[in-house]
């Protein structure tokens, strides 16, 4: 979730500033739609009560508050990520909800250096596809859970199923003199192939791994509510806006809402996607 699809991005650059936290953040309420998911990834993790959990490249953390939440007062969460701005945003979320039980750490998921066999459970929300040198970060992972438990992520399917991510990125690139993106590794759809992404665990270590698509509606009041959360929450396209002139950059953003229209519908804006949810046991 707060990993750029490029390696200098994934090291500050994109996520890691503060218009793009505060975006991430203002953003939240866009991602309801995630909750299902989230929920089926605490479960295939096996979190519970009094449980220590990992959350890899947290973010602003929605997910780690629901972890916290399940492990309770005897339980703990350890959220780690790049991005300074995202965990102080999770920090106040904790602090707001009286969660003494929620840990922030700036580490760079491929740096995981914690005590071995030390986690009950360890989980990641669409941020894996984006991180580069993948399989130090999972082996990290690994080696900091407990044997016999479990990690799960979620990440993006393919760009078909999430045309309001693929299109709106084409277009930021096609009016910035760019061809179209290839398949990007790191990138917001490495992952899409579940068969790539049970390969990646499977590197690790990751025994009786198993992954489920799951397709869910993302839901607006209004085209301008799904206008304003997509220009919170792709902070991949803000390096290539900020090289444009005022006239590209709206141009940009029309194009855009020509996209998001065609999910208009008469009670709002309906977006469906496609995520894939993973999880495998040490």
């Amino acid at each position: 979730m707060t990993q750029s699809g490029r390696a200098g991005s994934y090291d500050g650059g994109t996520y890691g500033s503060a218009i793009a936290a505060e975006g991430w953040h203002l953003g939240a309420a866009g991602r309801a739609d995630l909750l299902p998911i989230t929920e089926r990834m605490l479960d295939l993790a096996g979190i519970g009560s009094g449980h220590r959990v990992l959350d890899v490249a947290a973010g602003t953390g929605e997910q780690t508050l629901m972890a916290a939440r399940r492990v309770g007062p005897h339980g703990s969460v350890l959220a780690t990520d790049i991005a300074d701005r995202m965990l102080a945003y999770l920090d106040e979320a904790a602090r707001k909800e009286g969660l003494t039980n929620v840990q922030t750490r700036l580490i760079d998921a491929r740096l995981l250096e914690l005590e071995p066999e030390s986690f009950d459970a360890a989980i990641c929300r669409l941020a894996l596809m984006l991180i580069p040198e993948r399989d130090k970060a999972l082996a990290g992972i690994q080696r900091a859970l407990k044997p016999g438990t479990k990690f799960a992520a979620i990440v993006l399917s393919t760009a078909e199923k999430n045309l309001h991510i693929s299109e709106s990125l084409a277009i930021a690139r096609r009016h910035a003199g760019l061809p179209p993106a290839p398949l990007e590794d790191p990138g917001m759809f490495a992952l899409s192939d579940p068969a790539v992404l049970r390969s990646a665990f499977e590197r690790a270590g990751f025994r009786e791994v198993a992954v489920e698509i799951v397709a869910s509606d993302q839901r607006f009041a209004s085209l301008g509510a799904a206008m304003e959360h997509r220009r919170n929450s792709l902070p991949e396209m803000r390096p290539l806006l900020d090289q444009m002139s005022d006239a590209k950059r709206d141009a940009v953003w029309k194009e855009i809402e020509k996209v998001m229209r065609q999910f208009q519908q008469s009670d709002g804006v309906v977006v469906p996607t496609e995520r894939l949810v993973a999880v495998g046991t040490k």
